[in-house]
């Protein structure tokens, strides 16, 4: 059976309207009934930031999401679509989602006095039921909240009536959700124009005040720092929000380590099969962990989720472009792939004093080698290494190189005493490129351990 196309069809199908925020709260409360989660993409929320996203909504309160870049504020905000009902009845042409039953705008309520049970009706779904702009400084109110339109007063309608405005995103997006990200970049006048939108629900356009009883739900997001820097959002903006929704990073190595899997980008088709050691997996995440860390890196801004996410994705383009210039049949990452992070990672952290003299390349180089230290030091823990390192001092000596073969570390791995144990224990010798992989890993621990001496000669790497 279709849907009612007329209002009396409507009427007669048993339709009840319902505000945005109780479609919401239903939906969610059947979801947590159901044993579904509210954000099954987010990892490492469910216990933190999800509960307080819930009590808000079934509160029926407007949220601002606060946390630095890359922690997913944009992408919650935009899955609240989900709880909204499929499709909802509009009054036909309605610029403001005038609700058949309760229409708000005169030129509704002016058509269903005319027209009546034949008024015409059309379904919009959840998507166009959201709004969102980027608030920046030359944001108007004329953009949110709307403007007399020049062209209907010549006309010859009069600036009292209502059909005189042009309508801005808020009123257009009634009946739904409208995301405002980074608030404080709102000019203060615009974000004063937001104030009988999320307590009154009504508005005023140059001093003409419209009564329209606006059921929207306003979401905000903002990084920490300009929320609290006095003057960027005016406190009585910020009373009107009554759930602030604080994010974070990853907690852990693990969770950071599931996140840039599940968000990197996967091409449709693979040149040739590609496979990562968990411990290079380990190293990139460790990589934005020590990033976080550092004193060299601006913490105000954070290190964003991103950074992860290229970084792997970099890393893996790297031994997917060495296999197909080699010719090899399996595309593994190494360690000597890891120096092509600086083209991923540059542009997504901030030093903390601009203008000294190191150099940006020389911190993330030493980021890199904290990270694989770090690691190297869990995975390697219970290793016997004695003797590769006694092969090394009696004058052994190993080139390593992101453009060398993998067959030639295939082919000299019996060559060292106990190099092949340390990669079986790594679970690396199945094929020429894990090898390689594993051999690589080995050697540079075992240098930053001290152990090992490490010359570079252009784009090649000795141990000895």
């Amino acid at each position: 059976m279709g849907r009612p196309e007329r209002l009396g069809e409507l009427l007669a199908s048993g339709y009840r309207p319902r505000s945005v925020r109780e479609e919401l709260r239903a939906n969610l409360i059947a979801r947590i009934r159901a044993g579904q989660p509210l954000f099954p993409e987010m990892i490492g929320y469910a216990d933190s930031v999800v509960p307080a996203i819930e009590n808000a909504i079934l509160a029926g309160h407007d949220m601002i999401y606060l946390g630095e870049r890359g922690q997913g504020k944009s992408k919650m905000i935009r899955k609240l679509v989900e709880l909204l009902d499929d499709c909802v009845p509009i009054i036909a042409g309605s610029e403001v989602n005038d609700d058949p039953c309760a229409p708000i705008s005169r030129w509704g309520r002016d058509r269903v006095e005319k027209e009546g049970d034949a008024t015409p009706i059309e379904w919009i779904t959840r998507a166009s039921r959201y709004g969102e702009k980027l608030a920046t400084p030359d944001v108007s109110i004329a953009d949110l909240i709307g403007e007399i339109d020049p062209i209907r007063v010549a006309e010859g309608r009069y600036l009292a009536d209502e059909s005189t405005i042009h309508y801005g995103l808020i009123p257009r997006t009634n009946r739904g959700i409208f995301c405002i990200n980074e608030l404080p970049d709102l000019a203060e006048k615009v974000q004063v124009g937001l104030f009988n939108v999320m307590e009154e629900r009504d508005f005023q356009v140059k001093g003409f005040k419209v009564r329209l009883p606006l059921d929207v739900l306003v979401v905000a997001s903002a990084n920490p720092e300009d929320y609290t820097r006095r003057g960027r959002i005016i406190t009585p903006l910020k009373d009107r929000y009554q759930a602030q929704i604080r994010t974070h990073y990853p907690p852990t190595r693990a969770l950071e380590i599931e996140v840039m899997k599940q968000e990197r980008r996967k091409p449709r088709t693979q040149a040739v099969p590609l496979w990562i050691p968990g411990f290079l997996e380990q190293i990139v995440a460790e990589l934005t962990i020590q990033a976080r860390k550092s004193a060299d890196i601006s913490q105000v801004s954070g290190v964003s989720v991103r950074a992860s996410i290229a970084n792997y994705e970099t890393l893996l383009a790297a031994a997917e472009r060495r296999a197909l210039r080699l010719g090899e049949d399996e595309a593994v990452p190494r360690l000597t792939d890891l120096p092509g992070l600086l083209a991923s990672m540059g542009g997504k952290v901030e030093l903390e004093y601009a203008g000294t003299d190191t150099h940006e390349s020389e911190i993330l180089d030493n980021l890199v080698r904290r990270a694989v230290i770090e690691v190297f030091g869990e995975v390697c823990a219970a290793f016997d290494l004695d003797a590769v390192v006694r092969a090394f001092e009696d004058g052994w000596k190993v080139e390593v190189g992101d453009e060398l073969p993998s067959r030639e570390y295939a082919d000299g791995l019996d060559q060292i005493a106990g190099l092949r144990k340390a990669v079986e224990q790594l679970g690396c010798d199945s094929s020429p490129a894990r090898i390689a992989a594993a051999v690589e890993f080995v050697l540079e621990g075992l240098h930053l351990s001290n152990r090992l001496n490490r010359e570079t000669s252009g784009d090649r790497v000795v141990y000895g």
